[in-house]
C-alpha cells in the first residue's frame, strides 16, 4: 500500500514538472507572439499602413522593454528540448549550446529597445527605431529559433 502510494506520488510529481516547464514554453510562445504584434503596429506605420499612434508606439516599446528584461531567464535548461503546442517556431538547441552568443544577442536587443524607447518620439525617429528592433530580433532567430515545416 505505502509503495503503491510512493510510486502515485511520484508520477504525479513528475507530471506536475512536465505540465510547469510547457506552460514556460507556452509563456515565451505568447512573449514572442506579443513582441511581433507590437512591432508588427510599428512597422505597418513606418510603412504608412497606419497612422503614427504614439500610444501605441509607447505600449509596443514598454512590452518589448518587459520581453528585454525577461528574456535572460526565459530559457532555462528544464525546457531544452520541449516542443512547443501548435506554432510555426520552435526553439533551436543552439540557445543552451551557445549560451554566450544567445545571452550577446539579448543584451544587444535590450540596448536597441532601450535606445528606441528613449528616443522615438515621432515618424522620423520610428522609422530609425523599428528597424534596428527587427534587426535585432531577426539577428538573434536566425541562430536560435527553428522554423517548422
Amino acid at each position: 500500500m505505502i509503495r503503491t502510494a510512493l510510486v502515485a506520488g511520484a508520477l504525479l510529481l513528475g507530471a506536475s514538472a512536465v505540465i510547469a516547464q510547457q506552460n514556460v514554453v507556452k509563456e515565451n510562445q505568447d512573449t514572442m507572439k506579443a513582441n511581433g504584434k507590437n512591432l508588427g503596429a510599428m512597422v505597418a506605420m513606418v510603412k504608412g499602413e497606419k497612422p503614427y499612434d504614439q500610444a501605441t508606439v509607447t505600449a509596443g516599446l514598454a512590452q518589448l522593454e518587459e520581453t528585454a528584461k525577461k528574456l535572460p531567464t526565459m530559457f532555462p535548461d528544464s525546457i531544452k528540448g520541449l516542443k512547443p503546442d501548435g506554432g510555426k517556431y520552435e526553439m533551436s538547441p543552439k540557445i543552451w549550446e551557445d549560451k554566450a552568443g544567445f545571452n550577446a544577442r539579448i543584451e544587444e536587443f535590450a540596448k536597441v529597445v532601450a535606445e528606441a524607447k528613449s528616443k522615438t518620439t515621432n515618424l522620423d525617429t520610428l522609422k530609425v527605431s523599428a528597424p534596428a528592433m527587427g534587426k535585432a530580433c531577426g539577428n538573434c532567430h536566425e541562430t536560435f529559433r527553428i522554423k517548422l515545416e
